[in-house]
């Protein structure tokens, strides 16, 4: 197994007044993540993130799971490229092995879905990503947040708190979405979408 460690990122806005928003769930699960490791964010020298060095999970026979890097961008969501690029840089770390939590409307609540490749959906953060890397070949952990009900538009959707029924779910929600995490990077992106794509 490569020695080069993943690069994890976790989408989302800056500041409290954002924290809640569904648009922060990979802030979210990024958190979550650095709970259950034990490590703790800092500010990191050369890009515009709060970064923590840990690793992720078990490999078989009990040894520690690969070296990771968790990364939330202290930037605004549409402008998430820069930070990633600047943390690949930093670490030697190519798209192959950048993996990156965002919400999805496409993807009902409740649900995840990943992938390596293909389009933004109109993500504006993911979009970002894709151009400052100079390619779309990097894997996606999709939380889903579902669609905005009636003629509501999306940017106000995803700007909006989870709804109370909602918050009774997300824990489970963001501890899935971390376990799909730690097994993309343990097990491969396969592994990961037989257990997770399946899951009802």
């Amino acid at each position: 197994m490569s020695d080069t460690p993943w690069l994890v990122v976790g989408l989302g806005n800056p500041g409290p007044r954002y924290a809640g928003n569904r648009h922060n769930v990979g802030h979210m699960v990024l958190d979550l993540l650095a709970e259950r490791t034990g490590s703790r964010f800092a500010k990191h020298a050369r890009a515009q993130a709060a970064v923590a060095e840990t690793r992720l999970g078990v490999l078989p026979g009990g040894a520690p799971g690969p070296r990771v890097v968790l990364a939330k961008p202290t930037t605004y969501m549409n402008t998430s490229g820069g930070p990633t690029s600047a943390l690949a840089q930093y670490y030697g770390i190519d798209p192959e092995r950048v993996l990156v939590v965002h919400d999805e409307v496409d993807v009902p609540f409740d649900s995840l879905k990943l992938k390596t490749g293909g389009g933004e959906g109109g993500h504006n953060g993911l979009r970002d990503i894709s151009k400052a890397l100079g390619t779309r070949d990097y894997t996606r952990v999709r939380v889903g947040v579902g669609r905005p009900p009636g003629r509501m538009d999306t940017a106000d959707y995803v700007l909006k708190d989870f709804s109370g029924s909602e918050r009774k779910d997300l824990p489970m929600v963001l501890e899935d979405a971390a376990d799909a995490v730690e097994m993309v990077a343990t097990e491969g992106l396969l592994a990961a979408q037989g257990k997770y794509h399946q899951r009802v």
